[in-house]
């Protein structure tokens, strides 16, 4: 638990004040650079093996984020964390093996990470390291879309019985949301897979007006080749409210907030329908939790037979006999 702790709380309280994606390079490179880090203290290395595997996790090749973007958005996206935390271990199990550092992997003029990687500038602090991260975790529960969109799905998913019926007479959709989702997911024009609609604030809204519902199987081409998805497309402007933006970078908040407003051909509009956190959100945990549980009971159900899955669940549902159990024996209740 306190590993996990630590390795949210590296890449997160990075990546707090530092954006990656404005100079093209992918996150998982912190998801690399924490488990580098926390496997190789895991593992029994000293602090100046954990130094030298992270300062190779530095000076690693990172990835771009081109996968995530179009026009080359790409199944990459869904295993490039994982491919980001092997590379760490292997980082860890070198420096294990006395593989040296390099002590300014960071800041070294011309060939450092700063200066090839991130425009010279250095790295900023909000706080120190703590579980502020941990605490504040989102937790992905009600729809399979990217996070800066999941307000605008329950916004949509409110609006749905009162457009449902009025698709064709429809003549604009007003998109109110942050900075941060018009640069990542406000995207015009062909989606060419499913990778690429999951990361497109238009398509995503539109599936929740058109179904009242968004599930995995609506990215699949057989649901993107519905016309009334493109329609409603291009009838939706993505306006930046300059306090969600504000809200979405204070640490009290931290909110994700987003509006929608469906405008008549004859004069009519829906109600501003606005929804500020997701229901991942910390500050929904109470009506978030339940249906997290509920998550993991389906997707359990999916893989698991019934005595297997309530094995699971026993120990999940009960924090002393979680935090007490043998990793070991944690592995193994997931074998089948």
């Amino acid at each position: 638990m306190t590993a996990m702790i630590k390795a949210h709380e590296i890449q997160g309280v990075i990546a707090l004040e530092n954006s990656f994606n404005r100079v093209g390079l992918d996150h998982v490179v912190l998801v690399k650079v924490a488990t580098a880090g926390v496997v190789t203290r895991l593992m029994g290395g000293s602090r100046e093996e954990v130094i030298n595997a992270l300062s190779n996790a530095w000076i690693d090749g990172q990835s771009l984020r081109t996968y995530r973007h179009a026009p080359n958005t790409g199944s990459r996206k869904s295993w490039a964390a994982g491919d980001a935390t092997s590379r760490g271990v292997r980082l860890a199990l070198i420096a294990l093996k006395g593989e040296m550092g390099y002590p300014s992997a960071l800041t070294a003029r011309t060939w450092g990470f700063y200066d090839v990687l991130f425009r010279g500038n250095e790295f900023k602090f909000q706080r120190p390291y703590g579980s502020y991260v941990m605490e504040n975790i989102l937790f992905k529960i009600s729809f399979p879309a990217e996070f800066h969109a999941q307000t605008a799905v329950e916004c949509a998913l409110q609006l749905h019985p009162r457009v449902k019926d009025r698709l064709e007479q429809i003549e604009k959709i007003e998109i109110t949301t942050q900075e941060s989702a018009i640069r990542i997911i406000d995207k015009k024009g062909p989606l060419y897979n499913p990778a690429d609609r999951d990361h497109c604030i238009q398509y995503m809204t539109a599936i929740g007006l058109i179904f009242g519902e968004l599930t995995a199987a609506h990215y699949e081409d057989s649901v993107a080749a519905d016309p009334r998805i493109d329609v409603l497309r291009d009838k939706m402007t993505c306006i930046e409210n300059p306090q969600y933006s504000r809200d979405y970078l204070d640490p009290s908040k931290r909110s994700i907030s987003n509006a929608i407003q469906i405008f008549f051909k004859d004069g009519t509009s829906t109600e501003r329908v606005e929804v500020e956190y997701p229901i991942g959100h910390r500050r929904r945990r109470k009506e978030g939790i339940p249906l997290l549980v509920k998550k993991f009971e389906t997707n359990l159900a999916r893989r698991f037979p019934a005595k297997q899955q309530k094995a699971v669940l026993d120990v999940f549902l009960d924090n002393r006999k979680l935090v007490g159990i043998p990793v070991n024996e944690f592995v193994d209740m997931f074998v089948i």
